[in-house]
């Protein structure tokens, strides 16, 4: 089935080598990993996701599109990977890999956001431990290779004849440039850090103190910042990730529909306790996700789609990618993405650490929350090597009784996504 390209068009043309627009879950498992059992688990967990099953097209008018791609995903035994959309990836926008007890899933960002690769991993999770372990798990709740696929989950809901409202137009002061403000211009090691909280332990300290999981992480690194700048006039403004598909009242879509909520630390904020702190970020985030305001801002990225869309060459597309991305980088300190728990059902049981790495907006800090077998997890996720955020969010931690377990710190490595218009 052929698949238009539309709000995909922004996502891929931002992406290139030194910023792969894409996902990847790392996931290590209890036992060294069955590769039998792995090749099975991929081809049935793909037959149970065909628009994934995809190749990148171009048309006569310039108009890209997915086409069908019957070869098999590839799985390489490697932490590496394989770049995707090349021969080593059979032309796929999606690939598996693994080494000893860890699994690895890589996906376009363009293809899918979060909680779309949650539910091919949730399933993926089901047949392989299945298979490898010879135990009958419950179906509940898992998408299986033999169910019908409802409409809805391939049609793209913004290409839809939808009433949308005017696109806002929204103005935000720039926002505090962290790798000018520490002095990290010539660090240019991409690293994620890893850090892992009891799931029990920090709920309730967000149910005490009126948080959530992504909004109380926002505001410790906002204190974290403002500690560390206090006379920064720039404002610091972190990005939370937003679902955006409840507004679109289309749950089940694929694509990658995610907005933000823009949460600003405010000088009025910062001689408040962090309870009533933690109410004004909620709030903040209340206001940002009413429908009206999830679909105006919808309506603007349609319009960007359309755009580019309109383009003739490849070339202009990137250009305005690319401005595009600079732009949104602006706005914010760094940005905070939690898709929610992971919930694998009787699979969790055999994972023992589960990661997220992608590529954030910009040169902007990212933390990327998962939520998996009882632990937070969370990797930050930046442009330098240097600890220096870390190190204020940790104190953060301390400083409000929060347990915390610093797992590893990584070099970021992201498989490519080859496009034909990278050479510009």
């Amino acid at each position: 089935m052929e698949q238009m390209l539309f709000t995909e068009y922004r996502t891929l043309f931002i992406s290139n080598r030194e910023h792969p627009h894409v996902i990847r879950l790392r996931i290590r498992m209890r036992d060294l990993i069955d590769p039998i059992a792995m090749r099975w688990s991929v081809d049935q967990t793909m037959k149970r996701y065909p628009y994934f099953c995809v190749e990148l097209k171009c048309n006569e008018n310039n108009q890209y599109y997915f086409a069908e791609n019957d070869r098999p995903v590839t799985i390489s035994r490697s932490m590496q990977g394989v770049d995707l959309n090349t021969a080593d990836s059979n032309f796929h926008m999606i690939a598996f890999s693994w080494s000893d007890n860890w699994v690895t899933m890589d996906i376009s960002h363009a293809v899918t956001d979060g909680k779309g690769a949650y539910e091919i991993i949730r399933t993926f999770l089901y047949y392989y431990c299945s298979k490898r372990y010879n135990v009958a798990l419950s179906e509940e709740g898992i998408r299986l290779a033999e169910d019908e696929i409802s409409p809805e989950e391939w049609i793209n809901p913004v290409m839809e004849d939808i009433d949308l409202p005017e696109p806002g137009r929204v103005q935000f002061s720039k926002a505090l440039d962290l790798v000018e403000a520490g002095r990290l211009g010539s660090d240019w090691t991409k690293t994620v850090y890893n850090i892992t909280i009891d799931e029990d332990e920090f709920m309730r300290f967000n149910v005490e103190n009126d948080g959530s999981p992504a909004t109380m992480t926002a505001l410790f690194l906002s204190r974290a910042i403002a500690k560390l700048y206090p006379e920064a006039e720039d404002s610091i403004r972190i990005c939370v990730a937003v679902n955006q598909r409840i507004a679109l009242k289309k749950p089940l879509a694929h694509q990658n529909l995610v907005g933000g909520a823009f949460l600003e630390y405010k000088d009025k904020m910062r001689d408040w306790p962090l309870d009533r702190q933690a109410t004004a970020f909620r709030g903040m985030v209340f206001a940002q996700t009413q429908e009206e305001k999830v679909l105006a801002a919808i309506a603007s990225q349609k319009r960007i789609a359309q755009m580019m869309m309109s383009m003739t060459t490849d070339k202009e597309r990137a250009a305005m990618a690319r401005q595009m991305d600079k732009m949104a980088s602006s706005y914010m300190c760094a940005c905070v993405s939690y898709v929610g728990k992971a919930d694998y059902k009787e699979a969790e049981q055999y994972v023992r650490d589960f990661r997220t790495w992608t590529s954030s907006t910009g040169d902007a800090l990212l933390v990327e929350i998962s939520a998996v077998n009882g632990r937070f997890s969370l990797d930050f996720i930046q442009p330098f090597f240097s600890p220096l955020y870390v190190n204020a969010f940790l104190s953060e931690l301390e400083e409000n009784g929060i347990t915390y377990d610093l797992q590893d710190v990584r070099h970021l490595e992201l498989p490519n996504v080859k496009l034909p218009w990278t050479r510009f």
